[in-house]
Parts: C-alpha cells; structure tokens; sequence
C-alpha cells in the first residue's frame, strides 16, 4: 500500500476519532473506543474506502502510535488530541521530567507569550520530552518555534501532567512564567 494512502488515511482516522466521529455516524464512548465494524461501516456509507487490513496497517506503521486498538482487537481509539465531546480520556497522572517541549509556528508566539499554551478545542496542551519531535510538530504550521517548557517547576506547584499511550506528555495548560523560547532554531 503506497505511503500517501496510509497517509490519507491516517488523517481521516485523527479527524473521526478526535474531533468529528459523528461525520461518519460514530459515537465515541467516555474513553473514545470505537468498535471496528462500526467505523468501517461508517467509513464506507461516507463514501471512504477503509477496510480491516488497511486499518491495522495505518495503526502499526504510525510512527507517533496516534491509534490504539483495545486488547481484543474489536474496538479503536485515538490516543490523544480529543476535541469530541464526551470524550475524556482518564490518563494516569505522572511526574514529568525537568524540561519538555512545544514546537509551534512563529506567527502564534506572539500570543503564546501573552496568554501561554492552552488547549484550545483539544482537552489538553500537547508537550514533547525531545526537540525533534516539537520541532517537527511546529514545522506542520510554518517557520518552528521551540518552546521549553519547565515542567518541573510547574509540577512542583501543583500542575499535573499525564503521559498518553504514545508517550506525547499532556497538561491543562502551560502559563507563560514556564515558557521560554528555544533559541536553537534561530
């Protein structure tokens, strides 16, 4: 299967899964599970060619591990990113290492520095403990911009962080006394 279709696919799985499963018909439950059948089907009535093996083709070569089939390989889910009401995920609260990282666009630091990094319509603040990862995130917007991000510090005033499946590191938000631009990238 080329690459381009994986690709394609994987976007319409992020956007049913994450933000609009009932463009398809789907109804996530609190977890954001999904059976198979019931995503296949509402694939094909929406007109998208999507069967079993392309599925699990697009969850095992995803390098970011975006998806999650549950234990008895019936049901999906996206690991992380909901913006679908009903969805919340319960990650296990977890100590963070001292510094993750963001990777934005340049044309957003402007108002992160004024307001810090927040959801928006997602649940959570999506954070890296690499810099090649945030740079790559950012790069999909424009010109990256690093943040760094003292985790530590925040942790220690009480902010939780959680760990996702896919090991991307979320929080509520990160106010802008925890920011501080990277300047590797200038």
């Amino acid at each position: 299967m080329s690459s381009k279709h994986l690709t394609e696919t994987s976007k319409f799985l992020s956007y049913v899964l994450r933000h609009e499963p009932h463009a398809i018909g789907l109804q996530l439950d609190a977890e954001g599970w999904v059976e198979i059948d019931a995503l296949l089907a509402g694939a094909t009535k929406a007109g998208r060619t999507l069967d079993l093996a392309t599925l699990r083709e697009v969850v095992d070569s995803s390098d970011k591990k975006r998806f999650t089939l549950s234990a008895d390989g019936q049901r999906i889910r996206a690991a992380q990113g909901h913006s679908a009401s009903g969805v919340n995920l319960q990650h296990t609260e977890r100590q963070p290492p001292p510094v993750l990282y963001h990777g934005t666009a340049a044309r957003f630091l402007e108002s992160i520095l004024q307001q810090g990094l927040i959801a928006g319509a997602r649940h959570h603040v999506h954070l890296s403990q690499d810099t090649v990862t945030a740079v790559a995130v950012g790069q999909r917007y424009g010109k990256p911009v690093l943040l760094k991000v003292d985790a530590q510090r925040m942790h220690r005033q009480g902010f939780r962080f959680y760990q996702s499946e896919n090991g991307v590191w979320l929080t509520e938000a990160v106010p802008v006394e925890f920011l501080l631009v990277d300047d590797q990238l200038t």
